[in-house]
């Protein structure tokens, strides 16, 4: 969040998911494990949808999607809210493969309607005026928004205390980040008039005990059989949402 004198504050956490320090979280066969999984489920929120559609990854300078995005065919912008927030991209916007642009997330410079979807990752847990993120993006959508937040109904609720652990891990960069209701987003997107169709909670225990073990198959073993049970469904964070525009609304 950056705040000056007289101005409100910005939807900027993205200039940090944007670093090299962040993507350092994802290296190794951890990391990799986390981001297939969440491409993957990006890619089926994304059914249905030709290739083609007009993509906008709001927030997507951290490049974990978009190559996935390139690869299926849709037509990738990605928005930034600093030109910093656009170097891991240049693979792709170097070569035509997708558009970077900077913008400020709570007025997107873009038509009602302008994308066929947008996906918003790594930013509501920092948001600092989330119904109206929210409203924004729902509102240069013509079908869908994807999204993903971090629930309360979770493991989650141990946060406080898992705070230094998780920082003495990831390092000096990790923030606290809000919780969030699955009702309080169902709320969120009806008023903006969207439908929750579909949620994915990722991960039953907290990312962090992976990445301090180091072994993706430890996890892989621990979570299947929560996932199989309907413990992640119920418990799990951070959760994957995908809502589509109701029919009819403006």
């Amino acid at each position: 969040m950056t705040q000056t004198a007289g101005r409100k504050a910005r939807e900027d956490a993205d200039i940090e998911s944007s670093s090299e320090r962040y993507q350092r979280r994802f290296r190794g066969p951890v990391g990799r494990w986390f981001l297939d999984l969440q491409r993957r489920l990006t890619l089926a929120c994304l059914e249905g949808l030709p290739a083609g559609s007009a993509i906008l990854d709001v927030g997507g300078g951290h490049a974990q999607v978009t190559p996935a995005l390139v690869d299926a065919g849709y037509a990738v912008t990605v928005a930034g809210s600093d030109p910093s927030c656009g170097r891991l991209l240049e693979p792709w916007t170097g070569a035509g493969k997708c558009r970077f642009e900077v913008a400020d997330f709570l007025a997107l410079p873009y038509k009602n309607h302008a994308f066929d979807a947008v996906i918003c990752y790594r930013i509501l847990a920092h948001s600092v005026n989330w119904t109206g993120l929210i409203a924004e993006l729902c509102r240069v959508s013509r079908h869908r928004v994807i999204i993903d937040f971090p629930a309360r109904r979770s493991v989650n609720a141990l946060s406080r205390p898992l705070f230094d652990l998780k920082r003495s891990v990831e390092g000096v960069t990790t923030r606290r980040f809000a919780l969030y209701g699955r009702g309080q987003m169902a709320r969120a997107f009806e008023n903006a008039g969207f439908r929750v169709t579909a949620e994915h909670p990722q991960f039953l225990l907290p990312m962090v005990l992976y990445r301090l073990t180091g072994a993706a198959g430890l996890g892989q073993a621990l979570e299947t059989p929560a996932r199989v049970l309907g413990l992640t469904q119920a418990f799990g964070s951070p959760v994957i949402l995908r809502a589509d525009r109701v029919v009819g609304s403006a």
